[in-house]
């Protein structure tokens, strides 16, 4: 979708669904694009907007890198929130993530881009296994915040 078009919704009960692409690494730029339009649209502004777009980035870059090169994303607004899916089919994460998640070490040359997509939204989960990878964040809109 390129930047100047319209965010196609598909109305689900509750949903409005914003985007759902299959991509692979030639195609992280224009989603960005995407993605930041569309957040947008349902109502991320400002550094909210700017932040949710670096972690779904991370996200898409992750997916490509580490989960077999293609990937597959959907964003949609739901209960004033703005919700991102990235899933790959990939063999999944090789280590369980320690619980509190730290921000990784500053001579450590990776896995800064799941601790930033969870540190840079409301909500993050993540699901792992052989067959694959799915991280789904939010962020609540700009017009929610207190």
């Amino acid at each position: 979708m390129r930047e100047d078009q319209a965010c196609p919704t598909v109305g689900v009960i509750g949903t409005t669904v914003l985007l759902s692409e299959t991509f692979d690494r030639s195609a992280i730029t224009a989603l960005r694009h995407s993605v930041a339009s569309c957040a947008g649209t349902a109502g991320l502004t400002g550094d909210r907007l700017d932040d949710f777009v670096v972690a779904v980035n991370e996200l898409l870059t992750n997916a490509v890198r580490h989960g077999g090169g293609v990937g597959r994303v959907r964003l949609w607004a739901e209960n004033d929130a703005v919700v991102c899916e990235v899933s790959d089919s990939g063999g999944g994460l090789p280590a369980v993530r320690p619980a509190p998640v730290t921000r990784p070490a500053a001579d450590t040359p990776g896995g800064w881009g799941l601790w930033l997509a969870e540190e840079l939204t409301d909500t993050f989960e993540l699901i792992t296994g052989g067959e694959g990878t799915t991280v789904r964040v939010s962020s609540r809109s700009s017009l929610s915040q207190p």
